[in-house]
């Protein structure tokens, strides 16, 4: 009776947790599309630039946010191309190769990697351009590649560890019966693990995309300013929505200004939904309809 009462209140408080946070998601989004919505436009991306010229980059945009956008995206790819490889590696080295002992040391040191604050990791990233700045050249300054570097450091514990998991995941069948067949270790990690563990692998990418897309404090403190214009180089600075949306929201001027900020939160949105659909469209064509990806032995 009393395991009943408690099974029943489990029940209960479950429903409950998935409601308020269901309901919290819809009323975030319909608070910002019902603030955001009217503000959105050709001149909120544009300004008074033809969209030709903007996108070409024949005429600068002053007054619109496509410079920031241009620099998101820009921020984001950099970044997660660097973070996964490096990431991907580690995740394969602790899920394969390191002892138990090695396992926990290392999954120990990528859980505090993972829970250091972001702005502790764009101080890191701006101590180390003050320090190239001083000893190695005096050109060098914050800019996007220190963004991009530091943004991987934050985002590599989780495709590592979403990594490990994914492959130590897999049933001892499918780890043995390509060593069975007379596969090597090599073979087996390239052509059945990783192809097998890669619906989990994206998860980890999606969540790093996410997460280079909205942080704000590291890119703050590495090389973000409010009117840079397209980044021309890893060297130069950039414009980024996170840090136009914390900008323009602490120093509107007008509603007209905070407005704005509201469809850039809008914009910044459908551009982490894009960048999720297209991982989307990749896990799916490279996994397949009927699962992970078939593997083949060579030699």
């Amino acid at each position: 009776m009393t395991i009943r009462i408690l099974g029943g209140c489990l029940r209960v408080f479950s429903w409950g947790a998935v409601l308020v946070l269901t309901g919290s998601v819809l009323v975030l989004l319909g608070y910002l599309l019902v603030k955001g919505v009217p503000s959105l436009g050709r001149d909120l991306i544009f300004g008074q630039v033809d969209v030709l010229d903007a996108v070409l980059l024949k005429k600068r945009v002053f007054d619109g946010l496509f410079p920031a956008i241009a620099g998101t995206l820009s921020v984001v790819a950099l970044s997660v191309g660097l973070a996964v490889p490096v990431g991907v590696c580690a995740g394969i080295y602790m899920s394969e190769f390191a002892t138990v002992f090695q396992q926990r040391v290392f999954g120990l040191m990528f859980d505090i990697l993972a829970g250091i604050p972001s702005i502790v990791i764009g101080l890191f990233g701006f101590s180390g351009a003050i320090f190239i700045h001083k000893y190695i050249s005096n050109d060098f300054r914050p800019c996007l590649a220190v963004s991009v570097a530091a943004l991987a450091f934050l985002v590599l514990p989780y495709i590592t560890r979403t990594t490990q998991a994914a492959m130590q995941g897999l049933s001892i069948q499918i780890r043995q019966a390509a060593l069975a067949l007379g596969a090597t270790r090599v073979q087996n990690i390239f052509y059945v693990l990783l192809p097998r563990s890669f619906s989990g692998i994206l998860s980890g990418i999606i969540l790093a995309i996410g997460r280079c897309a909205e942080d704000t404090a590291v890119i703050m403190l590495t090389g973000v300013v409010a009117t840079a214009g397209i980044p021309g180089s890893l060297l130069g600075s950039y414009e980024a929505l996170p840090f136009y949306i914390y900008y323009i929201s602490s120093q509107y001027t007008d509603a007209a200004e905070l407005m704005s900020g509201y469809g850039a939160a809008i914009i910044l949105l459908g551009v982490c939904a894009v960048l999720f659909f297209l991982a989307f469209l990749i896990k799916r064509h490279l996994a397949g309809p009927a699962g992970p990806a078939r593997g083949r032995f060579h030699g």
